[in-house]
């Protein structure tokens, strides 16, 4: 793993920030999700048979980072090329792979991803969403319920995390389904939320949702290898997302600092502002370098060593994005409360990288008993 970035890596952070820089903060969603599709940056990390750009997790969080850095992060950029079109890639089979991964790559297709539930939240164990077989036809009959799923009014289908009926012996057995935005029985209603997103959240609904065999994607008892497979890169994604706002956040911040004047001299010139926004920025670049390396374990097949560096990623930028976002608020001053600067909105928008996918208490707790070999508390 290479401390310093790559010439290609570099270009490419040049280029996707020149079109997030065109966006900017007002940006239109579906205008930047075409072109980002259409110049080749949705489909980075897949593969280029399918109409990808061969890359992996590393290239396609750099995406993600920049147009975060720009004010016009796409969010379902974590769902739909990270973590459905990686288990589609890995495990589907080659009629899914064709059906599917062409449209991801190019922004034509959107699949969201449904795992958490009412009554499971962190506890993937305790997911109730079952699948069973249909003795007379092979079909799968889907019932249970998702709450917090990102973008499905938008999304051709879901890719549903559910368990075989016969699996409640505690054991996890995920298996994976792709369920079509108009399937019967399957419903979605909008949670009203009080931050302020394009993507909307949902909880679901599955009444005994048919489907066909080949729904099912990968193995039926491949257990949590196909789950981790998505989110792994989820949560370097979401580092990526973090990264980003915080970076935009602070760029206003430093920006407005450098003008603003009240005692003769730029507010900037004092420690009091100057100090704080160099910590931002050292904590954002640190946590960046945890998200590349948790990128280059993962496209380097170690799913072991991915997973501990991913959740930290995710907590160090977690945790950056919030002080960033808070300091630039407050350099600001009551202009950071305007619409105007557009900086007031990201303080519950900065909340979301601590508490999803996985809230820094589980993340702790993971790091406590797995990497410092501590009593499981959980």
């Amino acid at each position: 793993m290479a401390l310093v970035e790559s010439e290609e890596h570099k270009a490419l952070r040049a280029s996707v920030a020149v079109l997030g820089k065109r966006h900017g903060r007002t940006y239109d969603r579906e205008q930047l999700w075409s072109e980002a599709g259409k110049l080749g940056y949705l489909g980075v990390n897949l593969p280029e048979e399918y109409g990808g750009g061969g890359g992996g997790i590393a290239e396609l969080s750099i995406v993600l980072e920049e147009l975060g850095a720009a004010g016009s992060p796409l969010l379902m950029m974590i769902v739909s090329p990270a973590i459905c079109g990686t288990v589609i890639s890995r495990f589907g089979t080659d009629t899914q792979k064709q059906k599917w991964l062409p449209g991801l790559a190019d922004g034509t297709r959107t699949m969201a991803f449904g795992i958490t539930e009412p009554d499971a939240g962190s506890n993937s164990h305790r997911i109730t969403t079952t699948a069973r077989r249909d003795p007379d036809t092979g079909d799968w009959l889907l019932t249970g319920r998702k709450v917090f799923i990102s973008g499905v009014d938008i999304a051709d289908a879901t890719l549903i995390v559910g368990r075989t009926e016969d699996a409640r012996t505690g054991n996890l057995k995920p298996c994976l389904f792709i369920v079509p935005r108009d399937a019967e029985g399957f419903e979605r209603r909008a949670i009203d939320m009080e931050l302020s997103a394009v993507e909307k959240q949902f909880e679901l609904t599955l009444d005994d949702v048919r489907l066909p065999a080949d729904a099912l994607v990968g193995d039926e008892d491949a257990g949590l290898l196909q789950l981790f497979a998505g989110l792994n890169p989820e949560r370097i994604m979401t580092a990526a997302f973090a990264i980003g706002m915080g970076r935009y956040a602070l760029a206003r911040a430093v920006e407005y600092a450098r003008d603003r004047q009240v005692w003769k001299t730029p507010i900037g010139a004092h420690q009091a502002i100057a100090h704080p926004l160099a910590q931002a920025h050292i904590d954002l670049e640190l946590a960046r370098l945890m998200m590349q390396k948790a990128a280059h374990l993962y496209d380097a097949g170690d799913d072991i060593g991915a997973g501990e560096a991913a959740n930290m990623a995710k907590y160090a930028a977690g945790e950056a994005c919030v002080r960033a976002v808070d300091q630039s608020v407050h350099t600001l001053g009551g202009n950071g409360l305007t619409r105007e600067f557009g900086l007031a909105s990201l303080i519950t928008a900065s909340r979301v990288a601590r508490i999803a996918p996985v809230s820094r208490e589980m993340i702790l707790n993971y790091v406590s008993h797995q990497t410092l070999g501590l009593p499981k508390s959980y």
